[in-house]
């Protein structure tokens, strides 16, 4: 704490087991876990191999929310990646020493200019979102017969990449407008309602 307060660092904490409460937190998880499924293809043992690969794919690639790479925006200055050293580009081949202090001496004055230009394109980039949802949500409701999927409990302890609907299952009963009484395909009851944030249509 003494460190970061001589260096003037501000230090923001989240709950790992909550990343939900940040919002950033969260839609990072979301695209780090979505990159991993592509590339686990059914190996879900092999996830902490391919990690470190698709930490670096994020990293260096722009965000359109910001318009630059996290990379550039912790560093100042974008990475080199593998495939620049394999093919020599001009960034490789001409680099030198004086010229690359001075360089990135600037590119140290002006990153908290980035950061800021940053910033005002997320505030940006999230209203021009949420004026698009809001022109595009439609209050969801189902009858009764419908085919429904209901989300993945968090007290069955599923894993990250395995899937997070099951069913499908059948509404039997509108307790009142948005929960629902369901029923398996084996006649069972489940065991208490279901909210409509919940359930997404099955389509048969």
């Amino acid at each position: 704490m003494a460190w970061c307060k001589e260096l003037k660092i501000q230090q923001n904490f989240t709950a790992v087991g909550n990343p939900q409460v940040n919002g950033q937190t969260e839609v990072t998880n979301q695209t780090i876990l979505q990159h991993l499924k592509t590339r686990l293809e059914g190996a879900k043992g092999s996830w902490v191999e391919e990690l470190p690969g698709v930490l670096w794919a994020y990293r260096t690639t722009p965000l359109s929310s910001t318009g630059e790479t996290p990379f550039c925006l912790v560093y100042g200055t974008e990475a080199i990646i593998p495939a620049e050293i394999g093919e020599e580009t001009q960034r490789v081949t001409q680099y030198e020493v004086e010229m690359n202090q001075v360089e990135r001496a600037f590119d140290l004055t002006v990153v908290e200019e980035k950061r800021g230009a940053a910033y005002a394109k997320i505030l940006h980039h999230r209203g021009l979102m949420m004026r698009g949802y809001n022109r595009r949500v439609r209050p969801r409701c189902f009858q009764v017969s419908d085919l429904v999927l209901k989300k993945v409990e968090v007290s069955k302890h599923v894993g990250k990449l395995d899937p997070a609907w099951e069913g499908p299952f059948k509404v039997v009963k509108i307790r009142k407008p948005g929960t629902y009484k369901l029923q398996d395909f084996e006649g069972k009851d489940l065991p208490r309602p279901w909210n409509v944030y919940n359930l997404k249509r099955f389509y048969a």
